[in-house]
């Protein structure tokens, strides 16, 4: 066919039949088949890559030591949290709120700056399928090749080639399920446990069930699982607006659009620069054709840009036909900065606040907690030698990962006698042990109705270093 057009423009023109022959088999995903999108290289392609390989913190970080110890544990029997050298137990959980606001806002602010971003490049569902697809495309061969592979009639080879992609998704699927149950049980643990049947059920559970998901979602349902079950899909609608940049085609520039005919020089052609490839529509991994606007379906990974990108080259015409743009921005109103809209400080406001309580509260982690309860009734006693004295409940929430020997002691302005049952107070790690203590003062020490008390822990660790957790109260007397 290549032959019919004029020698001047022959290479070029070659180049789009056999994109026009391939674009025969592209069809706008309705849900009823499977989407075979084709694989080219570009610059979102690379992009997107780098930024799916964030996803290797989930393999390889359970085996990140710290201190003798698995650095990240999420230690769900004991309810301990070692993140590198803090433990963070259920009552500084207050934390994981901050966490969860914090990258619900992320995604908010992501969101409303470019769209389904984190679909198109983070989301474990689109990373997973990518990597699914590709290992069907290096053992099945490239769209066309494996559409035919599926209408072929079954044979040895047909077999043997479906047998090694699906062991093959199942295993990742497996590595998947058993690298996030290392994040709770323990990554040598597991390994020591798992193969030799010592685990609990559990934990053999929770594999089966991201091997088995995974292998679903990723290899069979793919696409459709941001069609019809990520309610992410719905409610980004409410998070964009006309400021937002996303991937988007140039109508103006590329309508009326058609296919480049015999003889037609750049100088006489009457369309627009879109040559109707549908390349666009071939890359997108949901199947959706960008040239008819926004859709549900558009994960905004930027692939159709490649695509759109490379067949602009080919025929000689400017690259952005598609580009990262604003709706504003390709009507030709004046597109303000990203940091110059309210709703992106209002949501950067809320990340740094939430921000700040996360670092407080992990630097303000101490090893051991103390609390002090006052008893109330009686609110106090007068002895026989004139004295008046209080009865204190402490508290004592040990953090460490070792059985503690905690003494308590009481500071005040005044002269305090303290009367302890036992001269310290042994912790075990992880719980909290209660303790009682009575302190006295004399009545000339009495200067108002109360005196400021306060409470001072103190242990040693294993290693020699001394820690200490301190605490306000007051001691009350009758009224002068």
């Amino acid at each position: 066919m290549s032959e019919s057009f004029p020698a001047s423009g022959g290479a070029r023109h070659a180049d789009m039949d056999e994109i026009y022959a391939e674009a025969e088999h592209w069809h706008v995903n309705t849900g009823n088949e499977t989407i075979h999108a084709k694989r080219i290289p570009g610059r979102w392609r690379t992009i997107k890559w780098l930024a799916a390989s964030v996803w290797l913190i989930f393999f390889l970080g359970p085996y990140l030591r710290w201190d003798g110890r698995q650095a990240v544990l999420f230690d769900i029997p004991n309810r301990q949290y070692h993140l590198f050298g803090a433990t963070v137990l259920p009552q500084d959980f207050w934390m994981l709120s901050l966490l969860l606001l914090f990258f619900a806002i992320l995604l908010a602010v992501a969101t409303a700056l470019a769209g389904r971003v984190y679909c198109g490049y983070f989301c474990f569902q689109t990373v997973w399928t990518d990597v699914f697809t590709l290992i069907e495309e290096k053992l099945e061969g490239n769209p066309a090749q494996r559409r035919r592979l599926d209408a072929a009639p079954f044979s040895l080879k047909k077999l043997r080639t479906k047998a090694i992609k699906h062991l093959s998704w199942a295993l990742i699927g497996f590595i998947t399920g058993f690298s996030f149950v290392a994040w709770f049980y323990g990554a040598d643990k597991l390994w020591r446990d798992f193969f030799v049947g010592d685990a609990n059920v559990a934990v053999y559970a929770a594999v089966a069930l991201f091997t088995v998901g995974t292998y679903v979602l990723a290899g069979w349902m793919r696409e459709q699982v941001c069609f019809w079950l990520c309610p992410y899909a719905r409610i980004q609608g409410v998070m964009l607006d006309r400021t937002t940049v996303v991937p988007t085609y140039d109508e103006g520039r590329g309508e009326p659009r058609g296919r480049m005919k015999k003889g037609e020089t750049e100088a006489n052609r009457t369309t627009g620069d879109c040559v109707d490839c549908s390349q666009c529509v071939a890359v997108c991994p949901t199947g959706v054709d960008i040239r008819q606007g926004q859709q549900e379906g558009c994960i905004t990974c930027g692939l159709c840009i490649d695509a759109c990108n490379a067949v602009m080259d080919k025929v000689g015409r400017p690259r952005g036909l598609i580009r990262y743009a604003s709706l504003d921005e390709m009507e030709g109103k004046h597109a303000p900065p990203m940091f110059a809209r309210p709703r992106v400080w209002v949501y950067i406001a809320i990340l740094v606040i939430a921000l700040s309580g996360i670092i407080y509260g992990l630097s303000s982690l101490t090893a051991i907690d103390l609390k002090v309860l006052h008893e109330r009734a009686p609110l106090y006693v007068q002895l026989s030698d004139g004295s008046f004295q209080n009865k204190y409940t402490v508290k004592l929430l040990n953090k460490t990962n070792e059985d503690l020997d905690i003494a308590i002691s009481v500071e005040a302005d005044v002269p305090v006698t303290v009367t302890r049952l036992e001269d310290s107070i042994p912790a075990k790690h992880g719980e909290v042990t209660p303790g009682i203590l009575f302190v006295k003062i004399r009545r000339q020490d009495l200067s108002g109705e109360s005196v400021p008390l306060t409470f001072v822990a103190t242990a040693q660790l294993p290693n020699g270093s001394e820690i200490k957790a301190s605490r306000e109260s007051a001691f009350f007397g009758p009224t002068q």
